[in-house]
């Protein structure tokens, strides 16, 4: 059984699949919680004879049926009504953060919520400090509340 995991920047994570009968599958997993699982011919492993989309609930109460004690032993959002959200900010060339530190938009402090990492054209910087200065074009990876990372969102744009 071969497994095969290929970043998609931007989108996610592609995990291919061969099983041991030589079947293939794959799934692509967005950032956004979306996953598609594909399957392929055992004949011609390039033609996809189908995909089914699944939204994050979907994905996760499938994930509970094939592997019921592995999904259970992840974080118990439900039970500490954890309501977080990822996403991306941009900084566009009009941001008054454009070329200055990141600890500039104080944004755990305004707004609870966190930027984990700052997406480059050159690279990724994970858990970036407080000096990591931003750039046009730079993407922030954030994380927090619905609230506070809508506010972070305003806040680099200069709204």
């Amino acid at each position: 059984m071969v497994t095969r995991r290929t970043p998609l920047p931007g989108v996610g994570t592609q995990y291919d699949m061969t099983t041991r009968d030589g079947r293939h599958l794959s799934v692509v997993a967005h950032e956004d919680g979306r996953r598609f699982l594909a399957f392929y011919n055992p004949d011609d492993p390039d033609a996809c004879q189908g995909t089914v989309p699944l939204d994050a609930e979907e994905a996760a109460r499938l994930a509970s049926i094939i592997a019921p004690d592995r999904a259970e032993s992840g974080l118990p959002g439900s039970e500490f009504d954890l309501d977080l959200v990822t996403e991306r900010i941009s900084i566009e060339p009009d941001s008054p953060y454009r070329g200055r530190p990141m600890g500039d938009t104080k944004a755990r402090t305004r707004t609870g919520a966190s930027i984990v990492a700052v997406l480059r054209r050159t690279g990724a910087y994970p858990s970036p400090g407080p000096d990591h200065r931003l750039e046009a074009g730079d993407t922030l990876l954030v994380v927090g509340t619905r609230e506070g990372v809508d506010d972070l969102a305003d806040i680099i744009a200069g709204s």
